[in-house]
């Protein structure tokens, strides 16, 4: 079936119909007609505005061996398929199907809780190889392995070492010498899981890429073990070596399960074994490894003993707070995960559903993770700021998606605040934004924040949150969930309220221990079934992968001893859908949006030059009632920096203001080590600047012949503009700002979906003209109003300018009168002065009377 947004997908429309009744006589064929009629017509209503391009009819049979029956022809399976259709449905009454006999058991859609194990705490086991270069190929020359039992203290277990110039009394070639090592260490851990049946366990630190490709190239070439690598992303996880059936041991990194250094752990965790050794790697030479033995051994020893008393530690952490072996897991996600099932989870009240393979490509498309951005490249006397663990404090107070999704084909005429879930929507973000909320992946995979229109899958609280900011939003199509309060809140707050005591009674073991707990929950819901993996395998099975399309690359290691890498949940089909345990990528997106939320009132700021995630890097302080280093969700400052430069994303260097001036600098490539801060100088004056460099990669992994290998190779480096937003320059071409991309990307959009964005367009188009006329009517009549004021204020104007105009007149003629009256009486003589007097009074009051005035 195709989707609105384009995407094909295959779903099942029902249980199965039964075909025979109880007693197993074959039911009437029409009425096996009208069951698959009544699924489908109740499936349309679900997936309402999809296109149905395929129906598969499978048909269980209870038999021993399957009954060869002739193909139907294309017009057959036509007719047959209209005569489904045109059948009439009538009352049916309900027919449960028979089981058949070695059917599959079903799983259960939800994750469930764990109950609580059974026995102690396991012993396992610690190792580690030292290597030089023999044609700037790594070569073992040492290897140590120690027994850690639980609560027996590591400074007292014996650790046992291998070195290949004890050997070279009888073994000429130090290649020879080289896998005698290795021989003799994997010999060692057989014979100590014999002693100790439960030990089969062990570490490396960074086993993953490093000491597990050599031991996997020395088990293929050298061993007849069955070998089960388990390999995710060229990414070798566990190694399991089995004799026949029978399992001998496993090989793990320890750093899936306590990230960090080997120093920094033992700083954290065992403070009292001392720290890492220091070793000069360039001096160790095969010509010289006889007198340096003493040396390279004790540097190899410390390492296997902090490494011992590190898992030890954190071993006996775990199982004290929640009676949990950490060598059951072999990640601190799945740890998290698994100590949340056993002492949170509330599998009644509150079930976390698995996502079927339709579900997990739709909401997938929600989950883009975190906002990395620069905006303003250079600044002076700026202030960094991190929030105190993001993740867990959105787990704590924003609700979640719970409940099943369900699916609704057209919400065009559904209002945004009424929808919760994750929505297919076209939007569109005005050119006045200028730090875009949204985000978007391009073609190149590029996750972008821009302004224009596109097509999207969302969080329904972020598509409401973009629509206040000024974007234009129409939902499609989507999963809605029920909203519920987060099923998080207990554990957020246990680990958080658990690592501020460790702090303040100065345990800093158990304060690392609740931190990276807390912080390692919910990318395990999140994990992507589709990934490569890469297996050991003979002849024939490397044939069968290299026919699939699935295929990447497959490599000769010895006799008949093939590795191969492949996609795996390539498929669109049910039966090649096989995710990982326990994922529920709907938590992750939910989780990963209401973060890039909380987020934006910092990013938005008009001083915000740079974010990465849960970071801001800020032109004025913030007020301190946002300020705390141990509140969840609040802001610490990391550093106030003297100047900085933020060229793109992942890529900055500054100067702090209160550390001695120590200098910051990240960049992500692999020429990052030649980095300096003259370099972000001279790439912000010319942020087109590029040049070759030489770069040495001196562990760089040869996946398909198991090599680990020093290479050099040529490298650009330079910055790569206008890949998320585009420079600003001044008039004297400076680089001061960035803008946003503007796009218009409707390229992915299928003609249903164009055709309902398209009338969503129009109607918008007919409301703001009806509302341009309403308008234009308004203004008219306003007009019409206007007039007659100004019509009858002009004619008052008019009347009043009449009025000035004959008043001027009469008070030109009085002028003129009295000026005659005077005239006269000065030509009277001054003996006359009564009558002048009397004259004037008597003209005065004739004038008045004249004028209509009293006298």
């Amino acid at each position: 079936m195709n989707q609105s947004f384009g995407e094909e997908i295959t779903y099942t429309l029902g249980s199965a119909i039964p075909l025979t009744s109880n007693d197993g006589a074959l039911l009437p064929k029409n009425e096996i007609y009208a069951r698959v009629k009544e699924a489908f017509l109740k499936n349309a209503e679900l997936y309402n505005g999809s296109c149905l391009v395929q129906v598969i009819i499978r048909a269980y049979m209870d038999q021993v061996e399957k009954q060869d029956r002739p193909e139907l022809k294309v017009s057959d399976r036509y007719q047959e398929l209209l005569s489904i259709y045109q059948t009439e449905l009538g009352e049916l009454e309900a027919i449960t199907a028979r089981k058949i006999q070695h059917s599959k058991g079903k799983y259960k859609d939800y994750i469930t809780a764990l109950k609580k194990a059974s026995g102690g705490r396991r012993a396992f086991m610690v190792s580690d190889l030292e290597t030089i270069l023999i044609d700037n190929k790594h070569r073992p020359y040492a290897a140590g392995l120690m027994l850690v039992h639980p609560g027996k203290d590591v400074k007292e277990s014996l650790i046992y070492t291998y070195f290949s110039e004890d050997y070279s009394r009888y073994i000429e070639s130090f290649e020879e010498r080289s896998k005698k090592v290795l021989f003799d260490l994997v010999n060692k851990i057989i014979a100590l899981v014999k002693i100790d049946r439960n030990a089969k366990i062990v570490y490396f630190h960074n086993f993953s890429r490093f000491d597990g490709v050599l031991v996997l190239k020395h088990l293929v070439c050298h061993h007849d073990y069955k070998l089960k690598p388990l390999f995710r992303n060229n990414r070798l996880y566990e190694l399991s070596v089995y004799s026949g059936r029978k399992l001998l041991f496993r090989l793990r990194d320890s750093l899936n399960l306590l990230p960090g250094t080997l120093n920094n752990l033992a700083k954290s965790l065992c403070p009292s074994l001392g720290s890492k050794g220091s070793l000069d790697y360039q001096d160790v030479r095969l010509d010289n490894l006889v007198s340096k033995k003493d040396e390279l051994i004790e540097y190899m020893k410390q390492d296997i003993l902090l490494l011992g008393g590190i898992m030890q530690k954190a071993q006996e952490i775990y199982f004290h707070l929640y009676q949990l072996d950490i060598v059951s897991k072999i990640t601190l996600s799945s740890l998290a995960l698994s100590i949340y099932r056993l002492k949170y989870y509330d599998e009644e009240n509150w079930p976390i559903y698995i996502p079927n393979m339709n579900q997990d490509n739709f909401i997938r498309k929600a989950y883009y993770g975190g906002h990395t951005d620069t905006y303003k490249p250079y600044g002076e006397d700026l202030y960094y700021y991190d929030v105190n663990s993001l993740y867990p404090f959105v787990m704590k107070n924003y609700q979640m998606p719970g409940g099943k999704p369900v699916w609704h084909g057209n919400l065009d005429e559904k209002d945004l605040d009424s929808l919760y879930g994750f929505i297919e929507a076209y939007v569109v973000c005005p050119k006045t934004i200028k730090k875009p909320f949204l985000p978007y992946r391009n073609k190149n995979n590029t996750l972008t924040f821009p302004t224009g229109e596109f097509v999207g899958v969302y969080y329904s609280e972020e598509l409401k949150f973009a629509r206040d900011l000024g974007y234009t939003v129409l939902p499609l199509s989507g999963y809605l969930y029920e909203r519920m309060d987060s099923p998080f809140i207990e554990f957020v707050n246990t680990q958080s309220e658990k690592r501020i005591e460790a702090k303040k009674a100065g345990n800093e073991a158990l304060s690392f221990v609740y931190k990276i707990l807390m912080n390692s929950l919910y990318g395990r819901f999140g994990i992507n079934p589709n990934s490569t993996t890469s297996e050991i395998c003979d002849h024939d099975r490397y044939r069968t992968l290299f026919k699939k399309d699935s295929f990447i690359y497959g490599s000769l290691l010895e006799k008949n001893k093939y590795i191969v890498s492949y996609h795996v949940n390539t498929g669109n089909t049910p039966e090649t859908w096989n995710p990982p345990k326990n994922g529920a990528v709907q938590l992750a997106a939910a989780i990963t949006a209401c973060a890039r939320i909380y987020m934006y009132p910092y990013i938005s700021r008009e001083e915000c030059y740079y974010t990465d995630t849960d970071s801001v890097v800020l032109g004025q302080p913030l007020p301190d009632e946002l300020i705390s280093s141990s509140v969840l969700g609040m802001l610490k400052l990391e550093a106030r920096i003297v100047k900085g430069y933020f060229l793109a994303p992942k890529s900055y260097g500054f100067i702090e203001k209160d550390a001695d001036g120590k200098i910051v600098l990240k960049h992500k490539g692999a020429a990052k080590s030649l980095v300096t801060l003259e370099w972000f100088q001279s790439q912000y004056d010319d942020p087109s600047r590029k040049e070759q460099v030489s770069v040495t990669s001196n562990f760089k992994i040869d996946w398909k012949d198991l090599e680990i290998q020093k290479q050099e190779s040529l490298y650009k480096l330079g910055l790569s503009m206008d890949s998320k937003r585009l420079p600003v320059y001044n008039s004297e071409n400076t680089w001061i700002d960035t803008e946003p991309i503007h796009i218009r990307d409707l390229s992915n959009v299928s003609p249903l979906l164009g055709d309902r964005i398209l009338f969503y367009l129009r109607n918008e188009m007919n409301r703001l003209q009806t509302k341009s006329e309403i308008l234009s009517e308004k203004l008219s009549q306003r007009d019409r109003e206007m007039i007659g004021i100004i019509s009858e204020k002009d004619r008052e104007i008019s009347e009043m300018k009449s009025k000035i105009d004959h008043l001027q007149d009469e008070m030109k003629k009085f002028t003129k009168e009295t000026t005659k009256v005077v005239t006269k009486i000065k030509v009277v003589k001054s003996d006359n002065k009564t009558k002048k007097t009397k004259v004037v009074k008597k003209t005065e009051r004739k004038n008045q009377t004249d004028k209509g005035k009293p006298p």
